[in-house]
């Protein structure tokens, strides 16, 4: 299993690829299209994220083995593409390499240069989002 580090790395890796940012905002719609769908079970206004313009869901779950599991859908394409890159850098890490991991690929790849104020926003909402995840599971233990 990839470190969280080693998946930030391979995403910029990924990005750096491409020079034009017209490739990079496909390869984000790309990325969020390839995301199985999340359930309509599980798009209710609980995991409705606040803050985003457009409509982004997030679930968690916690793992036999003590990792968080997360399923995402977005109404907005390059927002699903965004929820995707965060899924798969933090999925199936524990809580407590979440919360202590320092997200550098965001502004690595130009992403937080590249949105819209609003987007922006969206995407500190969903880090926060995932984040209060991990400490909501992490106290259970």
């Amino acid at each position: 299993m990839a470190t969280i580090n080693e998946l930030q790395d391979e995403v910029i890796e990924e990005f750096s690829a491409l020079d034009d940012w017209m490739d990079r905002y496909q390869l984000l719609i790309d990325l969020g299209n390839e995301q199985p769908p999340m359930p309509a079970s599980g798009k209710t206004e609980q995991n409705l994220i606040d803050g985003c313009q457009s409509r982004v869901w997030l679930q968690a779950e916690l793992s036999p083995s003590g990792t968080l599991l997360f399923t995402a859908e977005s109404d907005a394409l390059i927002v699903k593409g965004i929820i995707a890159l965060l899924i798969r850098i933090l999925n199936d890490h524990t809580p407590q390499e979440i919360l202590q991991a320092d997200l550098y690929f965001i502004d690595q790849i130009g992403l937080r240069e590249h949105l819209s104020p609003t987007r922006s926003n969206g995407l500190l909402a969903m880090v926060r989002q995932i984040r209060a995840y991990a400490l909501a599971f992490q106290a259970k233990h």
